[in-house]
Parts: C-alpha cells; sequence; structure tokens
C-alpha cells in the first residue's frame, strides 16, 4: 500500500478552541482536511476554566461564519445576537455543538509535545518543503503517536502559560516554591473553596492591567462582608493620570467603570498600593509570605498572591521549525508592528491573514491568541479572519487569501468577561494592560455596574 501524498495528509490543528475550532471549519469548507489535537477532554477546554465569566461580546460577534454553515444543517440556532453569553454559554451552546459536527476529526486527550518536518531537524535545507511535518503527541496514558500533517495551524492559546511574578520576566527567587499560595487568575469567589482561601485574608495582587482591576473589585466586596480581607495591589510604576484606565472619560463605558471600581477599593481603603515595587524574591514568614523588591524593599507578610501579569506562548514544542517571530512580543514578525500594545488598542489592529502570519517555515501558523505573542489586544473576530485567510490559501486561492473578509467597528471587537451574570451588563478585562484577548479568544474581567459595549 502506497504511502499518502503531502498533498492527501491532513492539516493538523493544535487546540480546539474557538478559533481551532474555526479553522477546521474552514478548512472542511475548502475541501480540506482537519483534524484537529486538542490536549483536554472536551472542546474549548481553556473556556470551560472560566465558565462563569460573561463576554461583552455579544453572541453575534463570538461565533465564526464557516462554523455557523456547518452547524446549520443540525438545526443549530444562534442565541440572541445581541445578549452576551457567558463562557460556559460560548462552551455549551457553540463550541462543543461545533466539536460535536467535525465529529472524529478532533481528537481529545493529545498533548502535542513536538512538530518537525519528516526526517530535517530546523539545521537542515535539503528538500525541506518537500516534506511533510510530523507531529508528536502525548495521550493520557503516557503513550506517544506521530502524525503526519501537509500543514500545522496552531492556536493552542497562551491560557497555560502565565507570565510569572518576576520583573524581569522570569520567575522571582522562591516563586516556585510558593506555589500553593500563588495563583495566577482571577479568582471566583463564587466557588466556596475558592471564597476560603481568601475570606479574612492579607493578598497581594500583583499586575496593572484589567485583570487587577477585576481582582481589586473582587476583593474589595468580599471584604465588605469579610472583616480582615485586604489587598495590597503591587504596582511595577507609580500611580498617575492613566493608573486606572480612562475613567468616566472612557470612550468605552465598561472599561472606565472596571478602572474606577479599583480606584474605590484603593479609597475604600480595602486596598493599598505599593508603587515602583519590581518582585525579585518571595520568602516564608512561618505560614506567611514575604515579597521582596529589587531595591531591597519588603512586602508586609501576605497569606497568598494572585499574580495577573499577562501570559505568553509555549513555543517549545515548536523548537524544530523555523520561526520569524519579533524580538519583543513573540509575534510574527509581519504582524509585530500592527498589534504593540505600546501603539494599539483592540480597536486600532487592522485585520490581518496569511501574509502577516507566514513564517520561514511554509506552512506553519500560529494564529488566535498564540499569534499575538505577548501582546494582550487579541481580537475574536480578527482570530476568525485569520483562519479563514490559511484555509484560503492552504487550498490554493490566494486571492480570496489576501483579500479582507472583515470590518471591524471602530472601537473594535474582542472578548472581555465579567464575574457577574447580570445580562444587560456588558463586562471587559485584560491581562497585563490591555484590554481584551484570554485563552484562546479573550481575558477575563469583571462586570461593570451598567455599562454596555461590544468594543474592547
Amino acid at each position: 500500500m502506497n504511502a499518502p501524498t503531502t498533498g492527501q495528509l491532513p492539516v493538523v490543528v493544535i487546540g480546539a478552541g474557538p478559533v481551532g475550532l474555526a479553522a477546521a471549519a474552514h478548512l472542511v469548507e475548502r475541501g480540506l482536511e482537519p483534524l484537529v489535537l486538542e490536549a483536554g477532554p472536551s472542546a474549548g477546554t481553556a473556556v470551560h476554566d472560566w465558565a462563569h465569566v460573561r463576554l461583552f461580546s455579544p453572541w453575534a460577534e463570538v461565533t465564526d461564519p464557516a462554523a455557523e454553515k456547518l452547524l446549520a444543517p443540525t438545526g443549530w440556532i444562534r442565541p440572541d445576537s445581541a445578549s452576551y453569553p457567558t463562557g460556559g454559554d460560548w462552551a455549551e451552546q457553540y463550541l462543543q455543538p461545533l466539536a460535536d459536527v467535525l465529529g472524529d476529526k478532533i481528537r481529545y486527550g493529545a498533548t502535542v509535545t513536538g512538530v518537525a518536518r519528516a526526517g530535517r531537524d530546523r539545521i537542515v535545507d535539503t528538500d525541506r518543503d518537500e516534506q511533510p511535518f510530523t507531529v508528536h503527541i502525548e495521550l493520557p496514558d503516557g503513550r506517544e503517536e506521530r502524525i503526519s500533517a501537509r500543514a500545522v495551524i496552531d492556536a493552542s492559546g497562551t491560557w497555560s502559560t502565565p507570565s510569572p511574578m518576576g520583573a524581569d520576566g522570569l520567575p522571582a527567587l522562591g516563586e516556585k516554591a510558593a506555589a500553593d499560595r500563588i495563583s495566577y487568575r482571577v479568582p471566583d469567589l463564587r466557588d466556596p473553596a475558592v471564597r476560603d482561601r481568601y475570606a479574612g485574608k492579607r493578598i497581594a495582587v500583583i499586575g496593572s492591567g484589567a485583570s487587577a482591576f477585576t481582582a481589586l473589585a473582587l476583593l474589595a466586596d468580599l471584604a465588605g462582608e469579610e472583616p480582615g480581607t485586604h489587598a495590597a495591589w503591587v504596582l511595577r510604576r507609580g500611580i498617575g493620570a492613566n493608573t486606572f484606565g480612562g475613567g468616566e472619560a472612557d470612550q468605552l463605558p465598561a472599561r472606565g467603570a472596571l478602572g474606577l471600581r479599583a480606584k474605590a477599593a484603593v479609597e475604600a481603603g480595602h486596598a493599598s498600593a505599593v508603587t515602583g515595587f519590581r518582585t525579585q524574591a518571595v520568602e516564608r514568614d512561618g505560614d506567611r509570605l514575604v515579597l521582596v523588591a529589587e531595591d531591597g524593599r519588603r512586602l508586609d507578610p501576605v497569606d497568598e498572591v494572585i499574580v495577573l501579569t499577562g501570559f505568553r506562548p509555549d513555543l517549545s514544542f515548536l523548537s524544530e521549525v523555523r520561526l520569524g517571530l519579533d524580538e519583543r512580543l513573540q509575534a510574527p514578525t509581519a504582524l509585530a508592528p500592527l498589534i504593540d500594545p505600546n501603539v494599539h488598542s483592540c480597536g486600532t489592529v487592522y485585520p490581518h491573514g496569511v501574509n502577516e502570519l507566514a513564517h520561514p517555515e511554509q506552512d506553519v501558523y500560529l494564529v488566535g491568541m498564540k499569534s499575538y505573542g505577548r501582546a494582550p489586544t487579541f481580537l475574536a473576530l480578527t482570530g476568525y479572519e485569520q483562519v479563514r485567510s490559511i484555509a484560503a490559501a492552504l487550498a490554493g486561492d490566494r486571492e480570496a487569501a489576501e483579500r479582507v473578509e472583515l470590518t471591524l467597528p471602530e472601537t473594535g471587537v474582542c472578548g472581555g468577561a465579567g464575574l457577574y451574570d447580570a445580562p444587560g451588563t456588558a463586562d471587559q478585562g485584560g491581562e497585563g494592560g490591555g484590554c481584551c484577548g484570554a485563552p484562546s479568544t479573550l481575558r477575563i474581567g469583571v462586570s461593570a455596574p451598567t455599562a454596555r459595549s461590544s468594543g474592547c
């Protein structure tokens, strides 16, 4: 029996999150065979981690057109376009039904451990582009497999690799040893176990983005109910005019309201700001932790630490393919200037596709949040446009691949979130100072009291 030619092999998609599943849908639409490899047990495994969070993007802006076409014959009807789903709603009412339609095109419990050209490490040039890819996976029982692919689309996101507390981008000394007292997620205080963890405790919150605002606001609410709860807000910089965002002048009221809630937490005494504190070490003081700054300052002992300093891509399993990445953002070289958080917010990022996502290694693409590297401004609809363009290119339709088919509102559209369920509340948040983008498509934040926004 003859081995399949490269053109007959599947396109391997890494990750069954929103953008990975959209990639599969677009490949099917183009007559190409996808194979989605998902490390978790279900579609949107990362989304399930924040199922309680409400998006501030409505249903109309978090579903993909090609995916809807696949779902239509099943009788699936998109929920009210103007309503705002929670992460749980998104996973249960869209992601899992889409995964069910894709059926055996998805393998769960398949952790990708390596990607390479068959018989070629990253050094070898000879006939490199003619070789298929080999994708190494590990299964839950420890067995390993190797899968051949014609192309690889990595939509694995960044949720699994939060940035550490160390100001130099590396874990602070002692951070790993204190892992039992450190969290890298906005807490869901409606979970009794999580609430007990923080109630009546002194908690350090490290970060200056919307997720830090979220944590401060939630802990302030907890402090009003549980005496002794107090947050020490650790900022690497000082407090300035923009520390709490745009406030009432913010073009997006939900974003401004979030900053105002954090400001209110400080002014009410539920949180105290520690400025210019760049963490270098974590030390034990009995059952508590002491953070030590680069300048030698020591924070008063805390019971818990919440680190909200952003996310970063895991590039370890791509070490044998040739990627062209920006030296700062770890995003594709041509994309990086378009998403630089020093210049852009999610509302000013231009839709982009295969050209901006190309690498020296032909037919390898990072998409979704992973394509943004360390930039925190990812848009859900932009991710869907990315994979539409890539699928067209892989199908040989270069004209469609290079055509922009997405028009964003002036403010942009991106995932944000809230921890409350009020259907009339639109919420948002971000890590590392950005306004949106979380694992796969969005970041976690907190609700604004009354505002609604379709932007970020």
